[in-house]
């Protein structure tokens, strides 16, 4: 029997990406005692929930089982991998008008069941949709989160490792703008080791323009060869979650509300932030050069036109 209350945290959509969340933060956290799988088949969330439940022995006593909206009225962070995944040749921006709708029908009862958490969103087109839930739920901007260009940036790392032949774990390297095809590397900032790129190696312009369409082409890689991607975005949700739940003030790169940052407002868009209980602790101001800015602000405008038609 646990003596404390520690924290709930309530999944909707038990696809890939979402039991891949359940499991990646089964393993990477003690600090859930409560974890809700919430799927429209609910044979799906009542099947994943047992074979959850059969790691907890080797991880830590958990609480797991299928349920519905009014589960979220306790939780401490609502975590949406719900809506139509992408296919073959698609964008993530074709995906907006279909998982706008998904997402309205579950952002409206979540909050009606009394919900004061902190919403984790990684729906696609994310940077979009997280400007959407943010406006239909009425939270405060920094309850309301994207995945963002965290998946982007692990990604770029491990590109990076691989063309200088380092471990992944020295390399700190952000991709910002759209989780998609205006995304773009913040190239000057990247480390090695705590030290400069620039003062180990010299990356030439078509070197880093090949690593930036790598990043962009990934994901569709993937996709052709298995039909979607779920494992890194996972471990990126449940990296995030645990960072709220442990109160961690991490910085990563997510979904964050722009309010003047690089001359940019009104929208979500990925650059790193501090992330902690209270869900977004402050937006961190990446200093970038004028042509990223620059890069930053084409990457809001395609985000501003698609937001532009849609009814909310």
């Amino acid at each position: 029997m646990l003596d404390t209350y520690r924290h709930k945290v309530v999944l909707i959509g038990d696809g890939a990406v979402g039991s891949s969340f359940a499991f990646s933060l089964l393993q990477s956290t003690n600090e859930v005692d409560e974890l809700v799988l919430v799927d429209r088949t609910r044979s799906k969330a009542v099947g994943d929930a047992a074979d959850l439940a059969d790691i907890t022995p080797l991880t830590n006593p958990v609480k797991i089982y299928a349920g519905t909206y009014e589960d979220a009225a306790d939780a401490d962070v609502v975590v949406i991998t719900a809506g139509i995944p992408r296919k073959p040749g698609e964008t993530r921006l074709d995906l907006v008008n279909k998982n706008t709708t998904i997402l309205k029908s579950i952002i409206e009862p979540i909050v009606k069941s009394g919900f004061t958490g902190v919403f984790v969103i990684s729906s696609n087109p994310v940077d979009i949709l997280t400007t959407i839930a943010q406006r239909i739920s009425g939270f405060p901007k920094e309850r309301v989160i994207g995945t963002g260009t965290s998946l982007d940036s692990m990604r770029l790392r491990v590109l990076l490792s691989k063309k200088l032949h380092l471990s992944v774990n020295v390399i700190d390297a952000l991709m910002l703008g759209e989780h998609g095809d205006t995304s773009f590397a913040a190239f000057n900032e990247i480390t090695i080791g705590g030290k400069a790129l620039n003062t180990i190696t010299a990356l030439s312009n078509t070197d880093k323009s090949e690593i930036e369409k790598a990043v962009h082409e990934a994901g569709s890689q993937i996709i052709a060869n298995k039909g979607a991607t779920f494992y890194g975005i996972a471990k990126c949700l449940s990296y995030i979650t645990r960072a709220i739940i442990e109160n961690r003030s991490l910085v990563l790169p997510i979904s964050a509300p722009l309010d003047g940052q690089y001359g940019i407002k009104g929208l979500y868009l990925g650059t790193p932030a501090i992330i902690n209980s209270q869900g977004i602790g402050q937006v961190v101001e990446y200093p970038l050069t004028s042509d990223e800015v620059k890069k930053m602000q084409q990457s809001a405008e395609a985000m501003h036109q698609v937001l532009a038609k849609i009814e909310i």
